[in-house]
């Protein structure tokens, strides 16, 4: 099933905008087949039945990003397995970040598809499906170099870790390597190079970033092998305030994704050779 696809300038109510302002909005900073059943009825949730309306942010590579003028990236293919399960045309209409939750509390789209945080604040506003895709953060070393395979190995003075300034990782380090050097940079792939080059002895990055730079630089940086990530979250689907139908039919394509392994072919083909685990509940 073709999907549509529309770069426009949001326009909503300046008092849907003045509520949205408070959020604090970071992103990332599939489904099996189906046969129509109720794409096109009252109860299917959408705004428009037969068509699904997505609000994206298409400029985070591997995840969301435009190829030439097509949509492409992990979210990208797992929007068109779930409109094709659901029987429905899909819409993705490409905005600015800032605009995407106060469009959906305007009704501008069904859902938003950009690795929202599920958090607290979020919920007053909109409703959220399970996660859909893992967020891991990881230590990133030059081959070789390792000064071991535990976190211990790197707290300890004389050791230098990178990350992006002012970012979640940044504080991460700080709080998980407090006897290390923290060495902070305003750009990702300064701070990545900074091992590469050997100047730094490891770098706190998200595993599909550090997979991104991979390609582009094969051979430069790898993942240490660590028990467990340094910290694991999941974006998650955003929906209109109390669409509870259409949460539950994320809720169920999702747990059928992740059940048959398609999230996981998805994500290894996008994201990070290795998928972190996925919630349970499915």
């Amino acid at each position: 099933m073709n999907a549509r696809f529309s770069m426009k300038a949001l326009r909503v109510p300046l008092v849907t905008v003045a509520a949205a302002a408070a959020l604090v909005l970071t992103a990332c900073s599939g489904g099996g087949g189906g046969t129509a059943t109720d794409g096109g009825s009252a109860d299917s949730g959408l705004m428009t039945p037969g068509k699904l309306v997505v609000g994206m942010n298409l400029q985070y590579k591997p995840q969301m990003f435009l190829d030439g003028d097509t949509p492409s990236g992990y979210d990208v293919d797992l929007l068109n397995l779930l409109a094709k399960d659901m029987g429905v045309e899909l819409d993705i209409q490409n905005l600015d970040f800032n605009g995407l939750i106060p469009g959906l509390q305007s009704k501008q789209f069904d859902m938003v598809s950009v690795g929202l945080g599920a958090t607290d604040e979020r919920k007053k506003v909109i409703d959220f499906s399970r996660g859909y895709v893992p967020y891991a953060t990881i230590l990133g070393v030059a081959p070789g170099s390792e000064l071991g395979t535990n976190v211990e190995d790197y707290n300890k003075a004389g050791v230098v870790i990178t990350a992006l300034q002012g970012s979640t990782g940044e504080q991460l380090v700080r709080d998980t390597f407090p006897n290390a050097t923290v060495s902070a940079f305003p750009d990702q792939n300064a701070a990545l190079l900074e091992v590469a080059s050997g100047r730094a002895n490891a770098v706190v990055v998200e595993d599909y970033i550090l997979a991104e730079y991979n390609r582009s630089n094969p051979g430069q940086l790898t993942p240490l092998d660590l028990k467990d990530p340094l910290s694991l979250y999941y974006g998650a689907w955003g929906v209109q305030k109390d669409n509870s139908v259409l949460v539950d039919k994320l809720d169920a394509f999702l747990c059928k994704a992740q059940n048959d392994g398609t999230l996981e072919k998805l994500y290894t083909k996008w994201m990070a050779p290795t998928m972190p685990a996925m919630p349970e509940g499915c």
